[in-house]
């Protein structure tokens, strides 16, 4: 049999639609959705906040210094402002602590009436990422959502215009995974919808 000559070898064409499947696999994860909810501050981490709060001297910082420090309800948002009824609801004067235990700035705060007034604030900034394989995610065989982030709190109390009592907490680190597995995927919940498609 006689072969032709510097004859082409042809070689396989991988179709389009295939090279666009390839890259879409390469890149699964990147989409699916991310979720993040921040509660907007002046403090970008725990750190932050905590260094904020943990400034303020019972006794010496004054409302002004609060005011320069952003520690405000009417310039900073998610600090809510505490009356007195606020205050009391939180630290009820009946409670099982004798007052004479409880610190000195508290009690001067539940003992002034309307002259006691208070800051709450809460901050914090956290995000959902959902990290499982994109077809299982996709189709509600199995979803994997990692949570990360941190939160913060915190109560600053004043009589008149001094500061009398400040107190924070929260969590510096947020670490969870939320893991939801459906063996029948998309039909899992077929039954629900069945009353309304046979006309029930």
């Amino acid at each position: 049999m006689a072969f032709e000559a510097n004859k082409p070898v042809r070689r396989p064409v991988l179709p389009w639609a295939a090279w666009i499947a390839a890259a879409s696999l390469a890149g699964c994860v990147a989409l699916l959705p991310t979720e993040e909810s921040e509660i907007r501050s002046p403090w970008h981490s725990f750190d932050e906040a905590q260094a904020a709060v943990t400034r303020i001297v019972p006794f010496e910082t004054t409302r002004a210094d609060l005011l320069a420090a952003k520690i405000d309800p009417y310039q900073t948002p998610n600090i809510a402002l505490l009356t007195y009824s606020d205050i009391i609801l939180r630290f009820p004067l009946g409670g099982s602590v004798p007052q004479e235990k409880l610190d000195r700035g508290l009690r001067e705060c539940l003992n002034a009436g309307k002259a006691c007034s208070g800051y709450a604030i809460s901050v914090r900034d956290i995000k959902r990422d959902r990290t499982a394989n994109f077809w299982l995610d996709s189709l509600h065989f199995y979803r994997r959502i990692d949570v990360s982030g941190w939160s913060f709190n915190a109560i600053v109390l004043l009589v008149d215009d001094v500061v009398v009592y400040s107190l924070y907490g929260g969590q510096p680190m947020i670490r969870e995974r939320e893991q939801t597995r459906q063996p029948l995927g998309p039909l899992q919940n077929w039954g629900d919808s069945l009353p309304g498609i046979v006309g029930y």
